[in-house]
Parts: structure tokens; C-alpha cells; sequence
């Protein structure tokens, strides 16, 4: 009976986490639309999540959009489709490469972030220091979070999108030798708004999965140095994964017929 005692120890150990992110993201939220609003807080995660992330983003967005311009000109060539090439570019950004590498992006810099500085906190007993003097820490640290990562994530897949197809025209003009007028006009042509708002409610559900991995991991961490070390890398992981899931269900939700 011991392998079947260790399945279930597991199984009921992963409904036991589960069952805790809930619990903690009900509470987070129900903070984030009941006053006190700590405002500076949220701004310094809005210019922390939205305006510092910038640039990895940015880089990330415009060579995926390069080396997606290059690949399907190379697989299309040999069904003289090279004409399709705006046409994957721009819905492949917008519907999918967009949001996912921007919130994995986002989840590699923020949610470590968010976990260590959390962690850091609760091991140093910072966390009941403020309980102690009458401010919720919920409040005062995960709400801001929340909202920053629901609210800025979509605002840079706004601006992956651009610079990821602005990176597919680069190469498709410069180095495949398309006519600039007629690729610009495939991709419009391409371009639906259902591809784009499906693209924004994604990151939307990813800023919001990063901020909720950061926070509860870092709440939660336990141990001193070594915890916080373990809550920085459970954070990232389980970010990615849920990003990842979560792709597949909006997807799914979005596009299935």
C-alpha cells in the first residue's frame, strides 16, 4: 500500500495549495476594490511592473517578430506561399506570441522580484510589524501588486505586438526583399480585432497569474535565506506553468468552433 499512500499524500498535498491560492487571491482581490487605497504603492508597482519592463520586452517582442518573419518565408518558399508571410506574422503576434512571451518575460523579472521582496519581508518579520501596527499587509503589499500586473501587462503586449510586427516587416523588406506597400497591406489586412482583444484579455489573466505567484509565494515563504531563495524560484516556475495552462484554456475558449 505505500506507493498508493504516497500518490494520495501527493494528491491531497496539491489540493491543500490549491485550496491556499484561492483562499489568498479572494482575499487579495476583495482588497484591491475596498478602502484604504495605498495609491503611492500602486504607482510604484504600475511604474515598476509597466515602465522598467519595457525593454526586455521590447527586445524579446521584435526578434521573435524577426525570426518568425524568417521561418515562415522559409517554409512557405517551398509552396511558393510567400505572400502568407504578413499574414502569419501578425496573427501569430497578436494571438499568441505577443502575450505569452511577454508574461514569461514579466514572470522572470517581476514575480522573482515581487517573492524576494515579499519573502524578505515575512522572514525579517517585517509582515508583523505592520500587523502589529494596524496596517493590513494584504493591503499595503498584495493589492497594489494585483492591480498593477492586471492592469500593465496588456499595456505592454500593446506594445510587443507593434514592435514584434514592426520586427517581421524589417526582415521581410530589408533582407527578403518584399515590397513595403504590399506587406503592410497584408498585414492589415490580416489583422482582426477578435486576434487583438483575444491577445489583451490573455495578458490581462497573465499579469494578474505573475502578481498572485509573486505575492503568495513570498508571503508564504518560510525558512530565512534558504526559504526565500526557494519562494523566488517556486514563484517563477509556477508562473510559467500557469501561463502556459491557462494559454491553452483562453485559447480554447476564444477560438474553438
Amino acid at each position: 500500500m505505500r506507493p498508493f499512500q504516497l500518490v494520495g499524500h501527493v494528491v491531497l498535498e496539491l489540493l491543500a495549495t490549491v485550496g491556499r491560492v484561492v483562499l489568498f487571491a479572494g482575499a487579495g482581490l476583495g482588497h484591491c476594490v475596498r478602502p484604504p487605497f495605498y495609491f503611492r504603492s500602486l504607482g510604484r508597482q504600475l511604474i515598476e511592473i509597466g515602465y522598467y519592463s519595457l525593454p526586455v520586452v521590447g527586445l524579446t517582442a521584435i526578434f521573435t517578430g524577426m525570426v518568425l518573419a524568417l521561418q515562415s518565408y522559409t517554409g512557405f518558399s517551398r509552396f511558393s506561399a510567400e505572400g502568407a508571410v504578413a499574414n502569419v506574422v501578425v496573427v501569430s503576434i497578436t494571438r499568441e506570441l505577443g502575450p505569452v512571451l511577454a508574461g514569461l518575460m514579466v514572470a522572470g523579472r517581476i514575480g522573482a522580484s515581487m517573492a524576494a521582496e515579499i519573502g524578505t519581508m515575512r522572514v525579517t518579520e517585517q509582515i508583523d510589524a505592520l500587523t502589529t501596527l494596524s496596517t493590513n499587509p494584504m493591503k499595503l503589499m498584495v493589492a497594489p501588486r494585483l492591480v498593477a500586473g492586471l492592469t500593465m501587462l496588456p499595456l505592454l503586449v500593446i506594445v510587443a505586438d507593434i514592435i514584434g510586427v514592426f520586427g517581421g516587416y524589417l526582415v521581410a523588406v530589408y533582407k527578403l526583399g518584399f515590397n513595403p506597400a504590399n506587406y503592410l497591406q497584408g498585414t492589415f489586412d490580416a489583422l482582426q480585432a477578435e486576434d487583438v482583444v483575444s491577445g489583451l484579455v490573455k495578458a490581462s489573466v497573465f499579469g494578474l497569474i505573475v502578481s498572485l505567484m509573486g505575492c503568495y509565494h513570498g508571503y508564504t515563504s518560510r525558512g530565512g535565506a534558504q526559504g526565500v531563495g526557494a519562494a523566488t524560484t517556486n514563484a517563477v516556475v509556477s508562473s510559467a506553468i500557469l501561463i502556459l495552462c491557462f494559454d491553452y484554456i483562453l485559447t480554447e475558449l476564444f477560438f474553438s468552433r
